[in-house]
């Protein structure tokens, strides 16, 4: 809504700031931090009076991260309601409402995935158990985000012969595959694996929130390129209408994740839940998909990948051996078992996220 005030630049020029993408993505991420510190604190006692704490796994199931994790028993979870509340009034505020299709597909999926983890997140802490929703359940769900985003995007002349196109990172725009209508079991894979794979890394104090905040960076950057058709095309990276909207989103999910980190650092006050963590999965899927640069997910979403894939790996070599590649999985769990602290692991993860956010960076010139 905020955009609009650039019509007043014909009384004072000074408000024609607000057309800029740049300036307004600016202002959503300091909105939605403030929002987050401000509203944070009240979030926190109303989940603690309801006793909305997280259940741990039995004891009995796994001894040793049960002995580590004991004291967090009872922590407030559902935190990630503050980040979809945060990312949802700085978009609305800071967003050129005209031109934010791409944003609505975005933050559509970012409050329907955080309403199937608040119904996980409360069926966990209703009968007090680790276990929730099915998973077939969750699955389900992010499939379907994923199938309604692709059938909009693909229906639409702007961005379907753009976004079916299969496009490399470190490759010009020239290489495309055109994945045709198979682009939606694409991007069923896309929200999906990365919904999970967020769900997977938020087991430790801060660790997802760090790491989304790394990612959503890198997509901010991606977006504002995308969206101008003169650095797109200078950078032989596909142009795609208005995908620029998509930068501020980015940058509201930014400030929100710094907002709730302050609140889930070490050791944490609050926790995300499923709530947030297949919120902001999803999210970060469909901005991937919505500016056609799915693998670079891959790139700079690294640690979630990585998570991912030891979960994989250890269900598979045990099924197949018999045996456990890892002390336990997810990865950040297996380390943890081998001696490092809690924050330690937090920490060198974040470091390992940073590092990928650069190597995805370097992308927009080795081409």
């Amino acid at each position: 809504m905020l955009f609009y005030l650039h019509h007043l630049s014909r009384w004072f020029e000074g408000f024609n700031i607000f057309r800029y993408i740049t300036f307004r993505a600016t202002g959503a991420a300091l909105t939605a931090l403030v929002f987050s510190w401000m509203i944070g604190p009240g979030l926190i006692r109303v989940l603690t009076r309801l006793k909305i704490g997280q259940p741990l796994r039995q004891k009995e199931e796994v001894r040793e991260l049960a002995d580590l994790h004991g004291g967090k028993k009872g922590t407030p979870t559902m935190g990630g309601l503050l980040i979809i509340f945060a990312v949802a009034i700085s978009s609305l505020l800071w967003v050129d409402l005209k031109a934010g299709e791409l944003v609505w597909l975005a933050l559509g999926a970012m409050i329907v995935l955080g309403g199937v983890g608040f119904l996980d997140d409360w069926i966990k802490v209703s009968k007090k158990k680790s276990a929730g929703l099915p998973g077939r359940l969750k699955m389900a769900a992010q499939v379907l985000v994923a199938v309604v985003v692709g059938f909009v995007l693909l229906h639409d002349p702007r961005y379907s012969q753009t976004l079916r196109s299969l496009n490399i990172p470190f490759f010009r725009q020239d290489l495309p595959f055109d994945l045709g209508w198979g682009a939606l079991l694409f991007f069923a894979l896309v929200v999906a694996g990365s919904s999970n794979a967020v769900n997977l890394t938020d087991g430790l104090d801060g660790l997802a929130t760090g790491c989304t905040i790394t990612v959503a960076f890198v997509f901010a950057v991606f977006a504002y390129i995308v969206g101008n058709l003169k650095f797109s095309a200078y950078l032989f990276i596909p142009h795609v209408q208005d995908a620029g909207e998509l930068a501020v989103f980015c940058s509201a999910l930014i400030g929100a994740g710094l907002g709730f980190l302050w609140f889930n650092c070490h050791p944490a006050r609050v926790f995300m839940g499923d709530t947030g963590s297949l919120a902001i999965g999803g999210a970060l899927g469909v901005v991937s998909i919505c500016i056609g640069q799915e693998f670079l997910l891959v790139l700079a979403g690294g640690i979630f990948v990585a998570e991912a894939l030891s979960v994989i790996i250890q269900v598979a070599s045990f099924k197949l051996t018999g045996k456990r590649v890892f002390a336990m999985s997810p990865l950040h769990h297996h380390f943890e078992l081998k001696g490092w602290k809690e924050s330690q692991v937090t920490i060198r993860f974040w470091i390992i996220s940073i590092l990928c956010g650069f190597l995805a960076l370097s992308s927009i010139k080795i081409r």
